[in-house]
């Protein structure tokens, strides 16, 4: 983090944030980001783009990316992102997020990078199979922000660590081209309720797509008898829901469940509990089944009829990147004049 008090940015506050398109969207992709999308939109300038320059550090399958980047768009209108308050494109169709991502490339130290946890996690043994993309991930996701001088980024626990670089990048980008405020220094969004599910099948997993269970996760293109069986058949314990928060925190799947049911019903986890402690799962699951699919079921439908129409959303997605360059292009240009660049 950027140690020195930087000079105020002065510019207009905006928001920022993206998801990859490596798969289908979840409960905890909906809870942990898309409602929060929907939130900002009517408080803050917001750009909420589909992160496939991202989704490529690992292979994908190129005759499914632009389908995948079709369901992302569809899950984000459907949870209640409107294209006419958000700014909705795909990262690829703005060029200036990998021009911006090479000239940070060039300010970031390697010592930086070499601290990410994240990629550490990713690659595992063996990271010298893993691509050069992956590595330096964080410095793109610091050009995503700063093309367009986002002032505020929502970010999970996983993420804290890649916006602290994009400070720390800010920060020196502005001094060493003697530039000060030309970068704000961006602001976490801490996600609150909901922001970390966890699977239904293992109370100490993140709730995942790539967990080869089905029933590990409610998928927000299921049917509401899917949603329904998916919440019924989640693990949990024998005992009824307890009183207080604190003994909650000692059972990872009845915790999982309550702040499930809490963040669907905008409520804390105490005031579900006001209402259920003593009551055993037998209770607790059938509401939450009920809640659960009066939440999520309109979403499912939206998304399919959305992506039955895929010239309704590319059109969306076009529209999206234009408004999403005019907005980045001054920012490069700007930079490249700084870097002092010929002809900038």
């Amino acid at each position: 983090m950027t140690d020195q008090a930087p000079v105020a940015y002065t510019g207009p506050a905006r928001v920022l944030s993206g998801v990859q398109p490596s798969g289908a969207l979840h409960l905890g992709n909906y809870l942990g980001a898309l409602v929060k999308f929907t939130r900002l939109q009517h408080e803050i300038d917001t750009f909420i783009f589909v992160a496939d320059l991202h989704a490529i550090t690992v292979w994908q399958d190129p005759a499914a990316l632009a389908q995948q980047t079709r369901e992302i768009a569809a899950a984000y209108i459907a949870s209640g992102l409107d294209p006419d308050k958000a700014t909705i494109f795909p990262q690829s169709a703005v060029r200036e997020h990998a021009e911006l991502s090479w000239i940070f490339n060039c300010v970031a130290r390697l010592g930086w990078l070499d601290r990410m946890t994240q990629f550490k996690e990713k690659s595992g043994k063996h990271k010298e199979r893993s691509s050069v993309g992956l590595y330096t991930y964080p410095v793109l996701q610091a050009a995503d922000i700063l093309v367009y001088k986002a002032t505020h980024v929502p970010v999970g626990e996983d993420q804290k660590q890649h916006l602290e670089l994009t400070r720390d990048i800010a920060g020196k980008f502005n001094h060493d081209f003697n530039a000060p405020g030309f970068f704000p220094i961006p602001d976490p969004l801490i996600q609150g309720p909901g922001a970390r599910v966890m699977s239904l099948r293992d109370g100490s997993a993140k709730m995942s797509k790539s967990d080869p269970s089905d029933y590990s996760r409610i998928n927000l293109t299921d049917t509401a008898d899917d949603i329904a069986a998916k919440v019924k058949k989640a693990r949990t314990d024998p005992e009824p829901l307890p009183e207080t928060i604190e003994e909650l925190a000692t059972r990872a799947e009845a915790d999982n469940l309550v702040g499930i049911f809490a963040a669907l019903a905008g409520k804390t986890k105490a005031e579900v509990l006001a209402e259920y402690a003593g009551k055993g799962f037998g209770t607790f699951k059938p509401a939450l089944a009920e809640l659960a699919v009066e939440s999520l079921a309109p979403v499912g439908e939206r998304m399919r009829g959305l992506l039955g129409d895929p010239a309704v959303l590319d059109a969306i997605l076009a529209k999206g990147a234009e408004k999403a360059r005019e907005a980045a292009a001054p920012t490069l240009a700007e930079v490249k004049k700084l870097v002092g660049f010929w002809g900038a």
